[in-house]
């Protein structure tokens, strides 16, 4: 895998050449390094760190010093993919001036590439300038769970005629706004399908269906690090929760045991140096 830095710039390049993009969350170093070793292209700082990590039941309490502080941790790990940090909630919607610093800090502080923010037409105008500040912006359309409260809950977004018309307007708003590309979540597959057909900028998907120019999922549901519930959208490629839950008890019941640590576990000396 080459280690040349990935830019905006080759992500757009992609759509053009009809070659999937590739997009996973990180949060950590460990994880970042992971991602970025398996050739992802993008790896998204998301806020979805407040449900994941920091145990919050939204993203809404996520704060700047939250995503800054894990964006440095994951941009220590990444030599090969773009980084994306997701600008949390209030950090770009009260004026365009804290919109640009906050950004920035992402850049400056954090080690990222670019910002994410959702939002539509009612972002255009601080999509404008932040790309004019000289900060790569990506779109995010569709459900955005900053505004889960406003939506009703985390529902498919652009099921009617009228809710699927505002969404293209949307995309070719931020289009022309300057993001360099957007995430669809939760859209109906057709109007996903549409919405990719009528941008030139890249569309990546999660509950998007297949049409996107690329796809992105929360690497701990990819990796099954959750029991129970899974969103429909999402294919787990391992099943870690149960292998973690089984090594963390074996664990127990050999240090209960007495079967850990073994004498391959410990150091020797010899015993003549052992104090009187």
């Amino acid at each position: 895998m080459a280690d040349k830095r990935l830019t905006t710039l080759d992500i757009r390049r992609k759509k053009e050449e009809g070659r999937p993009i590739t997009m996973l969350t990180a949060y950590d170093c460990p994880t970042a390094r992971l991602v970025d070793e398996a050739g992802i292209d993008i790896v998204l700082v998301g806020d979805s760190v407040g449900n994941v990590i920091l145990g919050y039941d939204s993203t809404i309490p996520v704060t700047m010093a939250d995503m800054l502080h894990h964006t440095r941790a994951v941009s220590r790990g990444v030599r090969r993919a773009l980084v994306v940090g997701d600008m949390p909630f209030l950090s770009y919607n009260v004026d365009r001036v804290e919109a640009i610093r906050n950004a920035g800090r992402f850049l400056q502080e954090g080690g990222a590439q670019a910002v994410k923010l959702e939002g539509g037409r009612e972002v255009a105008e601080t999509v404008r300038v932040l790309v004019s500040a000289g900060i790569p912006v990506m779109g995010h359309i569709g459900l955005t769970p900053q505004s889960v409260h406003q939506l009703g809950g985390y529902r498919v977004q652009g099921r009617d005629a009228a809710s699927a018309r505002r969404l293209l307007e949307d995309a070719r708003i931020l289009e022309e706004a300057g993001v360099f590309a957007m995430v669809l979540e939760c859209v109906p597959v057709p109007l996903a399908q549409r919405i990719t057909a009528a941008v030139n900028v890249p569309t990546i998907g999660i509950g998007a269906g297949p049409y996107c120019d690329g796809q992105v999922l929360v690497t701990h549901d990819l990796l099954g690090l959750y029991g129970g519930f899974t969103p429909r959208f999402v294919k787990r490629y391992a099943a870690l929760h149960g292998e973690i839950g089984r090594a963390l008890r074996e664990f127990r019941e050999e240090v209960e045991s007495g079967r850990f640590p073994a004498e391959e576990h410990g150091f020797a000396m010899p015993e003549e140096e052992l104090p009187e």
